[in-house]
């Protein structure tokens, strides 16, 4: 009845009420913010779609038929080879003119080769040859560009193989010329070397 002074009393450990029909507890329900991970980045997680006017951006305005129309022909292959042939004549032209400013044989007469040349043959055989490598790279430039497109739309995708086989029918067609190990080593050449230029790019 009386407790000792300085003992402790004793402490009876809390037993859990059990349930009316005599089993086990149910489980507790689970804590609110696993639900909310599960729908963060659980497997519950549903992705948005990306709408700019919902961010408060400017929505784009729906495209014309003229503007569908220039896409679509900046999209062909005819307006891609034409792109590739201008530049590849501007990039020849350059190439040309500086590998012969760096030429010192450059206006010189075979004939006569203790002449002294003059500012105008020089100038005229650095056009010269500007326009010869122009020329070269148009037409290799062309190819190429028109030879990507018709592989990458004939296999329907976009990736390094389109490369590799238009710079082997390219190397291949300008080396064919010279006799077929010519266009054997021409198709491997430009092959080995779209794929590095690809490879560089992406």
């Amino acid at each position: 009845r009386f407790a000792w002074a300085g003992w402790p009393r004793p402490v009876m450990a809390a037993v859990p009420p059990s349930s009316a029909s005599g089993g086990p507890e149910p489980p507790p329900p689970p804590l609110q913010y696993s639900l909310l991970l599960q729908h963060l980045v659980g497997e519950q997680r549903r992705p948005r779609a990306w709408d700019p006017a919902a961010l408060g951006g400017i929505p784009s305005p729906p495209k014309s038929e003229e503007q569908k129309m220039v896409e679509r022909v900046m999209e062909s292959c005819a307006f891609k080879a034409a792109l590739a042939c201008v530049g590849g004549f501007v990039l020849g032209g350059a190439f040309g003119i500086f590998t012969a400013g760096i030429d010192t044989n450059v206006g010189f007469d075979p004939k006569d080769p203790y002449r002294t040349p003059t500012a105008k043959e020089v100038l005229k055989d650095m056009g010269q040859r500007g326009i010869s490598y122009a020329k070269n790279f148009a037409i290799v430039g062309a190819m190429f560009s028109c030879t990507e497109c018709v592989v990458e739309s004939y296999r329907g995708k976009s990736d390094w193989k389109n490369s590799v086989i238009s710079g082997c029918i390219t190397g291949g067609a300008i080396g064919f010329r010279a006799g077929l190990k010519a266009g054997v080593i021409g198709c491997g050449g430009f092959a080995a070397f779209s794929a590095a230029i690809d490879y560089y790019l992406r």
